[in-house]
């Protein structure tokens, strides 16, 4: 019982800090350090230099602030209107017509920046007035941008997946490619709601007025095309191995910055806004990260995650059951934290009872990823839900309930990939060279 008692101080202290208003990081790095100083006789100090150094000089977390500079480059660009403008035509036929433009958007979108909110915000900022200048329904058009920006975490380049594969020492390039189906099958079911939903309420739904050739779907799409080639060259280079995560992030930033310039939008303003934006973003994620490097070891040399696995071994918990529970346990907390603080604080005490269960970290980095993206539409604290909430003008609650189908989508998503794991593990066995 006496990993139980050492949990809970572990747990009070953290909570304690976290309620103060200190940061995440700060709060991880203070409760690390009470918790070797009362319970181990390890030298903080220098422990805590060494894990920082050894995990933030880390080549593979490179990749890290160049992606995210790649997205901030692109959306600086004329990148949201170009989405609309080049998939309206082709979706306008369908049943649910323009609203799918959301759920597309968003995969393009996610598929460049890895982030959910920066996916919400710049779909968004198109769609939904010229949604709501086609007469769709308030609900539904809030309710897909919401669901669908969580695809920001899933599809490659994904930022916690990044995290994630450094904080358990997996490949990055496997994990971005693990995440390809998955995220094009979640894409699929909310297209799929948008059907039903639209042939249900037909009422409710505007008339389509518009009708395009195939040559003007066409040449609408024209500038869909540099962004298509840049996503397929990032995630191509990957997959077949010709490049790292890293080296790929780098050829994505190269490839922004050339279809910015070609776009007009790139000028020594928004060039800094850009570096600016992604140097703020990226110390604040690598700074929580390295808090919960430190807690990880700190927790290590208490025996803490040890005990704690053995115990869960002794309780003789099916894998499934494992797994049931640890989905509610993250729902509950992704009510209070955003994603990449829900995972770097937990993978401490969660890795060693995946690895103990049997369970492939490759799959469980997706499975944990579709579960953190449920936590991005939960109030009270769901960043999809903050972004939202000044661009629609409407209360968290609001959207939160306008949301709530696509999050019983995400549940019945994790449900499959728990039953059919090669959903997740069949492209990344097909990887030539998989590098890191």
């Amino acid at each position: 019982m006496d990993e139980i008692y050492l949990t809970i101080f572990f747990i009070t202290i953290l909570l304690f800090f976290l309620g103060s208003g200190i940061w995440v990081a700060l709060s991880m790095i203070g409760v690390s350090t009470i918790g070797m100083m009362l319970f181990t006789t390890r030298p903080v100090g220098d422990a805590m230099a060494t894990i920082i150094w050894g995990t933030t000089s880390s080549w593979t977390l490179a990749a890290l602030p160049l992606f995210v500079w790649m997205g901030e480059i692109l959306f600086r660009t004329n990148l949201s209107e170009n989405l609309f403008k080049g998939l309206a035509p082709w979706l306008s036929r369908l049943p649910g017509s323009l609203l799918h433009v959301n759920i597309l958007g968003c995969a393009i979108f996610a598929a460049i920046s890895g982030s959910s909110a920066a996916t919400v915000a710049t779909v968004g900022k198109m769609s939904i007035p010229e949604l709501r200048k086609r007469k769709y329904p308030e609900k539904i058009i809030i309710g897909t941008l919401a669901g669908s920006g969580t695809l920001g975490l899933l599809i490659p380049p994904s930022i916690i997946l990044i995290i994630y594969g450094v904080t358990v020492e997996e490949s990055i390039s496997k994990l971005f490619v693990a995440g390809i189906i998955p995220g094009i099958f979640l894409a699929f079911l909310f297209m799929s709601y948008v059907i039903v939903w639209s042939l249900f309420n037909k009422k409710l739904m505007p008339p389509v007025l518009e009708t395009f050739s195939f040559k003007e779907k066409i040449i609408n799409s024209a500038e869909l095309l540099p962004i298509i080639i840049l996503i397929t060259s990032v995630i191509g280079s990957i997959y077949t191995g010709i490049a790292t995560a890293t080296e790929a992030a780098a050829l994505g930033v190269m490839g922004a910055l050339i279809l910015s310039y070609f776009q007009k939008s790139l000028n020594i303003n928004n060039f800094k806004l850009s570096l600016l934006g992604a140097t703020k973003t990226s110390c604040m994620i690598i700074f929580i990260l390295a808090g919960t490097t430190f807690l990880s070891l700190a927790m290590g040399f208490t025996g803490l995650p040890k005990n704690l696995a053995i115990w869960i071994k002794s309780l003789d918990l099916s894998p499934y059951t494992l797994i049931f529970v640890l989905t509610i346990f993250y729902i509950i907390l992704g009510m209070f934290l955003d994603g990449i603080s829900a995972v770097v604080l937990t993978m401490a005490i969660v890795e060693p009872m995946i690895r103990q269960a049997g369970f492939d970290m490759i799959w469980f980095g997706i499975y944990l990823v579709l579960v953190v993206e449920m936590s991005q539409i939960t109030p009270p604290v769901g960043f999809n839900l903050f972004v939202l909430q000044s661009m629609a003008e409407k209360n968290i609650y609001y959207i939160a309930k306008a949301a709530f189908p696509l999050f019983l989508l995400m549940v019945a998503a994790v449900v499959i990939i728990v039953l059919f794991p090669q959903i997740v593990l069949w492209l990344p066995g097909k990887m030539a060279n998989p590098l890191l």
